[in-house]
């Protein structure tokens, strides 16, 4: 698991192979909350000040929390499971969307159907349905069977299944962990999670209560460049788990040429019959 290295270096905080720069969290404008009017209590915690009618977070409590929460993620990763990401509000859906498709990791990032976790039948039956369109639109099934206009309806169908479920369809049951940018925005999904019993990692704000998040990571979720760069550091988590999982996989597979080898040389070196015989001390005649 990823530890806080207690050392610093130039502002930096080094997570095992993650370092978290507590400058590039203060230019990204991380540490901005809302007006003081609209906090939640419960987040008491992690603010640091006020400042003109607002809160500001204190930026060592979100490193804390990033630390757990990348620990974590990795952790979970390195068991070659799932995290889905979430983020269906504007500032976060580009971010989201390339995060996960740089680490093959399910995703949502337009509006979230009730039930994507817990109805697992009616979401994975349209799903299916989905990929079977894709099929048969792919092998040519149904240009053959159907004219243009049919066939042109069924390609605006795919296209609004998979801007629904384009994310998830290969998520093959349920994640291991959910990632949300937004606890306001996207709190459906963490409901759902909570219900389940499956670890939400999440952005909280100074109107957000921690207490419905896991592994809650204090930060301005408004500001495009935070979700950025806290996604960057979430992409490296989960990327590291990922390559732990590999690392296994190759000692296993080269075991065997190992031995392998060592068999082959044992075998070259054993004697034949003729080895013995002209080894053999040769006795007199007398």
């Amino acid at each position: 698991m990823i530890g806080l290295d207690l050392t610093k270096k130039e502002g930096l905080i080094v997570l095992a192979s993650i370092k978290v720069d507590i400058k590039q969290l203060l230019e990204a404008g991380a540490h901005f909350g809302h007006k003081t009017s609209r906090w939640h209590p419960r987040m008491a915690p992690y603010i640091h000040s006020k400042r003109e009618g607002s809160h500001i977070i204190d930026l060592t409590k979100t490193i804390e929390s990033l630390d757990n929460a990348l620990a974590f993620l990795t952790d979970v990763t390195a068991q070659g499971k799932k995290v889905l990401l979430v983020g269906t509000k504007r500032q976060a859906r580009d971010a989201i969307k390339a995060i996960a498709e740089d680490t093959g990791m399910p995703y949502v990032t337009q509006r979230w159907l009730g039930g994507m976790l817990t109805n697992q039948n009616t979401i994975g039956s349209r799903i299916r349905q989905l990929k079977e369109l894709e099929r048969r639109m792919e092998n040519g099934e149904l240009a053959a069977k159907y004219g243009k206009l049919e066939v042109q309806r069924f390609l605006e169908e795919i296209e609004a299944m998979n801007h629904l479920y384009g994310g998830i369809k290969d998520m093959d049951g349920l994640p291991a962990a959910v990632f949300v940018a937004d606890t306001i925005t996207d709190y459906i999904p963490i409901r759902e999670a909570r219900r389940l019993n499956i670890p939400v990692v999440a952005v909280v704000d100074t109107n957000s209560d921690p207490s419905m998040i896991a592994y809650p990571i204090p930060a301005n979720d408004d500001a495009i460049k935070t979700i950025e760069l806290i996604l960057d550091y979430v992409k490296e988590a989960i990327l590291a788990g990922k390559a732990k999982v590999k690392a296994p996989a190759k000692a296993a597979d080269a075991k065997p040429e190992e031995e392998t080898k060592r068999t082959a040389v044992k075998e070259e070196k054993k004697p034949t019959e003729a080895d013995k015989a002209s080894a053999a001390p040769v006795r007199g005649i007398g």
